[in-house]
Formats: C-alpha cells, sequence, structure tokens
C-alpha cells in the first residue's frame, strides 16, 4: 500500500522542476521512484528533508539543491504519522520534523502520501505528538511540556535521539486533540522548544493507499 501511494504522488509532479524529498519508510519508497524518473530524463532537482534523505537521494544520482536554501519547491511529497478528519497531520516519527516544515512551507503544493491505518478522526488519537528542544535545559522544558501530556524522551539504542540539527525529541502524549492548531501555538511558546510535529493547514493533497488501491483528498478551501 506505501508503494501503491508512492506512485500515485508522481502525477503530481512536474515535468521539470523542484521537488521537497519527504522522511520515513513510504517517502523512501517514493525517492526510489523520483531516482528511476530522473534516469529516465526527467529535469527534476531534489530538497532533502533529512541526511538520510539527502544520502539516499545522491546514491540515485538525483540532483539535489544545498541545504542552506533559499528553497522554491514546486510539490513537497511526504509521509506522516497521523492524519485527521480535516487533513492536519502528526509528523516526526522519523525525527525530521524541523526540516520536514521549512520544505512544507517553502513548497507550492504539499502532498502527503499514507496507508488508511495512519487516518483518526482527531490527531493525538494514535500518535504522540514528537516535540524537537533544545538539549540545553531540556528537562525543564519537558516539565512545562507536561502540562499539555506525558513527555517521554525518545531513545534509540538506549541512548538519547539526536536530530540532525542536534536536538532531542519528547514525544508528547496528549490523547485526542480537540484544537491542534491552539495546541500548535501552545507548544511554539514554550522556551526551549525548537519545533513541533503538528502540521496543521498544511497538506494540499493526502494520497490515501488501502489495499482496494489508491485515493486522494483534497483539503477544502
Amino acid at each position: 500500500m506505501k508503494r501503491a501511494a508512492a506512485a500515485a504522488a508522481l502525477q503530481h509532479l512536474p515535468e521539470a522542476g523542484v521537488v521537497g524529498l519527504g522522511t520515513g519508510s513510504t517517502a523512501k519508497i517514493f525517492i526510489d521512484l523520483v531516482g528511476e524518473l530522473v534516469r529516465g530524463g526527467r529535469r527534476l532537482v531534489g530538497v532533502p528533508t533529512s541526511k538520510a534523505s539527502r544520502a539516499q537521494a545522491e546514491a540515485l544520482g538525483v540532483p539535489l539543491l544545498p541545504d542552506d536554501g533559499p528553497f522554491e519547491v514546486d510539490v513537497c511529497v511526504d509521509g506522516a504519522d497521523e492524519v485527521s478528519d480535516g487533513l492536519d497531520l502528526i509528523k516526526g516519527g522519523g525525527g525530521a520534523l524541523l526540516r520536514e516544515k521549512i520544505v512544507n512551507f517553502a513548497a507550492k503544493k504539499n502532498l502527503i502520501i499514507v496507508d488508511a491505518t495512519k487516518l483518526s478522526t482527531r490527531l493525538g488519537t494514535t500518535w504522540a505528538v514528537p516535540v524537537e528542544v533544545a538539549r540545553f535545559g531540556h528537562a525543564a522544558t519537558a516539565a512545562a511540556l507536561a502540562r499539555f501530556g506525558r513527555p517521554t524522551l525518545r531513545l534509540r539504542d538506549g541512548a538519547p535521539f539526536v536530530t540532525d540539527q542536534g536536538g532531542l525529541i519528547y514525544d508528547v502524549a496528549t490523547g485526542p486533540i480537540d484544537d491542534a492548531a491552539d495546541l500548535e501555538r501552545a507548544l511554539d511558546a514554550v522556551p526551549g522548544v525548537v519545533e513541533t510535529g503538528l502540521f496543521v493547514g498544511r497538506a494540499d493533497v493526502v494520497i490515501v493507499a488501502t489495499p482496494d488501491g489508491a485515493r486522494e483528498r483534497v483539503r477544502a478551501r
């Protein structure tokens, strides 16, 4: 189903232009497909949202813009960990939420590719909200985050997970979220918070893959 969603996204790509390359298992499949297009002559240039996505695209021969920017992205294609009925998102399961949000903001069109297991009526039902924080005073930041839910420091192999920027991630278990935009603003206001995994109003099209095929959901304007 992930491959079906990634393949359906290809029809949204320009013949020539700049494509945001997301991070995660579904985005990884999409990047493989972009590599095939480039080898076939499509004039596409990528903006990766993580070191992992950059390394993958480079290995496939996809031309890439430097990390410094500025970026003028025609379409950004990325996955999500949870998608609400209103097409708001929780992202950051792969730890790339800051770069993902920067590229998302720079894109003229944002396309999200998921399988049907990622759908929820309200965000927070099945996924905690990833919050990237500065390493300095991170325990104090976590104490402030506890007002919104249970914060858990993300670990990898028993050690704190470190993002590409050198930050740490707390996954905040909020439960179902009544107002994701209000929560995003409140989290952003906590000193020490670098970025949150709440992507509110940032998906233009969501491609959902099911055993019966892929279908598109378009954000109402």
